[in-house]
């Protein structure tokens, strides 16, 4: 964000907040297609379009007023909203697109403004033999209110407002107290014309009418006090509208017919009491809908520039500069004049007028989403004094996104890409700036919170056969030493969840604490070079055994218990050992798998081939060790890799046992062929373990063998630092019993 202070504005009230909103929400649709709606969609039919626009300006008009009471809302309305919740990257995209909406917009009512003079035109012709063109009225009518706004600012425009809003209250009392010549003796809420249009391409000519809502938000820079006046302003004004709506419609199907309604688009001058009002009444709502976009746009812009989100220094400079008291935009409404001019001009806007409304849904729809967001994030910072329901937000956000594609799939695209490529250009200027990460990471944080708190009072004790690995690894040499962290990964990858930890020896004071910060600064970064799903952390302890104690009391940070734990050695340096022993004895008491990784320069070789060696010791050890290979060869990094299960035992047993792993290896679909189950007769009195593993391993990119706790402990690690062929190997101890198949499940 730009770090520029903003000047103080006008010092408005809510005044021109309700009558820069009314006049935008009043403006030419109403005047001009509202006839063509009733008579298409029928009274009915009208007034659902009514509702369902609301259900959209609603719920925007109270997420407003919510986040606006919030915020310490400066210039830039719906912009500086939405920057200052979603981030500047996310702000800036939506602040460009909702600029370009409301500078076409100017151009877009100046158009439909010479659209009221067309009565005058036969006239003319009549008359004078005079042939007019509206562009003749848009333009110097354009130009004219454009040098207007440039020389003489908001307050000239806010004065035009009370002006032109007067006159259009003038227009739409004549035409409530009028009557038609000849109004049908009855009229059906479900009449239309012979063949009408779709109803939501009634919707998409009609819904430009309910954007005018937010008009008022973009005065947000020049108000007295932006917290009252915003909501108060633009809620009063959505309703209001709403109602003038609805009174409009109800009018114009009890005076005329369907038919008499669809022909003619100054059909209300058929009602009203005194006809050339409504022209003039369509003059004054279009010449307002114009002030008040012509007085937004460029604050729009200027926001945007004051926040650095155009390229250039030098542009953002130029465009962010105001005038020394009143801080107008001066060199944001130059630029403005020319796009509005330019589009004038072109004396066509029906394709542009169909993207405006789109970027205005997407605007909304933003707008609801940031509300909703933060009332399930649950951010102790959020403190509204206007509050909304987080339903009501939502209900908003998805009815615009689903009204989009309703209206035109086609322009819906168009639109959707759009603003990706300004979302990418502005995040490749601001590369490294937080994003939605912080909302995001409220949202996730509450959404965890919850299902872990449901999970625990809902779950039975753990099936057997759904067993997960939830593990913990820790290492002093997290840095040095990849090899546990790129083992943790695996296991963690998609099947269950890990979370390692870095030692760091010594007591708690302010330099380990320094050096945990900067340890997890890198090791984050190390998690995301590597893509693993791995939550890191560090640890101060004065030893390791008391580190160890203490972590394996923490709850799962994946809202699931952790039950198993990771230690590692380099072969190379086996002092570790004596660590690891002791801080096994804590493992075994809460009854935690344990594997116990021995490293080696080789690094899991080429990832090939994995060995797992089951004795007669193992028979609670081998359900863990065998889904341990199923899952690391889960992984990317070991595809086509293949797992041989090496069954060790006396001649007498061996044919048993390896049909009883078969029946397991089928039975629990585990992707291991019979025979890569192999038979290794063990003769214990004239081979040790270790040779014969060495014998048929050493080439292995990863051996797992079991081990005994008790035995490890009487032999003092002894056990972990044998095997002197095999490279890369992990020890495992199941601390649980673990079911591969429905039959062991039930013993």
């Amino acid at each position: 964000m730009g770090k520029s202070k903003q000047k103080k504005g006008h010092g408005f009230g809510t005044g021109p907040v309700f009558l820069a909103a009314i006049s935008t929400i009043l403006g030419a649709i109403l005047f001009l297609r509202f006839s063509y709606a009733v008579g298409h969609a029928g009274p009915l039919g009208t007034i659902l379009i009514i509702v369902i626009g609301h259900c959209i300006t609603i719920p925007t008009a109270f997420a407003i007023a919510e986040i606006a009471t919030n915020l310490k809302v400066e210039g830039g309305g719906e912009y500086f909203i939405i920057s200052r919740s979603f981030g500047a990257t996310i702000g800036g995209t939506i602040g460009i697109s909702l600029y370009l909406s409301q500078a076409i917009s100017v151009a877009f009512y100046m158009i439909a403004f010479a659209e009221s003079f067309r009565p005058l035109f036969p006239w003319l012709e009549h008359k004078y033999g005079f042939y007019a063109e509206a562009w003749m009225i848009s333009l110097p009518a354009t130009l004219l209110l454009l040098l207007l706004i440039l020389f003489k600012g908001a307050q000239l425009g806010v004065k035009v407002l009370w002006v032109v809003v007067s006159t259009m209250s003038v227009a739409l009392t004549m035409f409530f107290l009028g009557s038609a010549n000849s109004p049908p003796a009855s009229w059906d809420l479900f009449a239309t014309i012979n063949k009408p249009d779709n109803f939501f391409i009634v919707f998409a000519i009609i819904f430009p009418a309910f954007t005018g809502m937010t008009a008022g938000v973009g005065l947000s820079g020049d108000l007295r006090n932006p917290r009252r006046s915003i909501p108060l302003g633009t809620l009063s004004a959505t309703i209001a509208g709403m109602v003038v709506y609805i009174l409009v419609v109800l009018k114009m199907a009890s005076s005329l017919s369907p038919g008499e309604l669809a022909a003619d688009q100054f059909a209300m001058s058929k009602i009203a009491i005194w006809g050339p009002i409504i022209p003039i009444g369509l003059a004054a709502a279009t010449l307002s809908s114009a002030v008040g976009s012509i007085l937004i746009a460029p604050r729009t812009m200027q926001a945007l520039a004051i926040d650095n989100i155009f390229p250039g220094a030098a542009t953002n400079s130029f465009l962010g500069r105001g005038k020394a008291n009143t801080n107008d935009p001066v060199n944001a409404t130059l630029v403005t004049s020319m796009i509005v001019l330019s589009v004038v001009a072109l004396g066509s806007v029906d394709f542009v007028a169909q993207i405006i409304s789109m970027f205005f849904m997407i605007t909304y729809g933003t707008l609801c989403l940031v509300s909703f967001l933060e009332h399930f994030g649950g951010n102790p910072s959020y403190r509204p004094t206007f509050r909304s329901r987080w339903y009501i937000s939502l209900i908003g956000a998805l009815a615009c996104f689903f009204m989009m594609f309703q209206m035109s799939p086609l322009y819906a695209s168009i639109s959707l890409l759009a603003i990706g490529l300004i979302y990418a250009s502005i995040r490749k200027m601001r590369a490294g700036e937080d994003d939605l990460s912080e909302m995001l990471r409220g949202v996730l944080f509450q959404l965890n919170r919850k299902l872990s708190v449901l999970i625990q009072r809902k779950t039975s004790p753990t099936s057997l056969m759904r067993w997960r690995p939830s593990f913990i690894g820790i290492s002093a040499s997290s840095l040095t030493r990849l090899a546990p962290f790129d083992l943790l990964r695996w296991i963690s990858n998609y099947y269950g969840f890990g979370t390692y930890i870095h030692f760091i020896k010594g007591p708690l004071n302010g330099e380990n604490k320094e050096l945990s910060l900067h340890t997890l600064e890198r090791m984050i970064k190390l998690g995301v070079a590597s893509q693993a799903g791995v939550f890191v952390d560090t640890i101060v302890s004065p030893s390791f055994e008391t580190a160890v104690a203490q972590i394996i009391q923490i709850p799962g940070v994946s809202g699931m218990e952790n039950n198993s734990i990771l230690f590692e050695f380099h072969q190379d340096n086996p002092a570790d050992i004596e660590d690891i022993i002791k801080g096994l004895k804590f493992a075994d008491i809460v009854d935690f798998n344990i594997c116990v990784l021995r490293s080696s320069e080789r690094h899991f070789g080429f990832k090939r081939s994995i060995h797992i060696w089951l004795t007669p010791g193992d028979y609670r050890n081998a359900n863990l060790m065998i889904l341990l290979g199923y899952i690391i060869i889960g992984h990317r990094e070991w595809k086509g890799a293949t797992i041989d299960i090496f069954a060790s035992y006396d001649e007498r047993e061996l044919k048993k046992q390896v049909g009883r792993l078969n029946t397991l290896i089928d039975q629990g679909r585990i992707p291991i062929s019979h025979k890569n189950v192999q038979k290794i007769p063990w003769k214990q009195e004239e081979e040790t373990f270790e040779a014969l593993v060495s014998q048929h391993s050493e080439d292995a990119d990863l051996v797992m063998v079991g081990f005994s706790l008790t035995k490890l402990k009487d032999e003092k690690g002894d056990f972990l630092s044998r095997f002197e062929n095999i490279k890369d190997l992990i020890f495992v101890r199941a601390g649980q019993k673990i079911a591969i198949t429905e039959a062991q499940e039930k013993q």
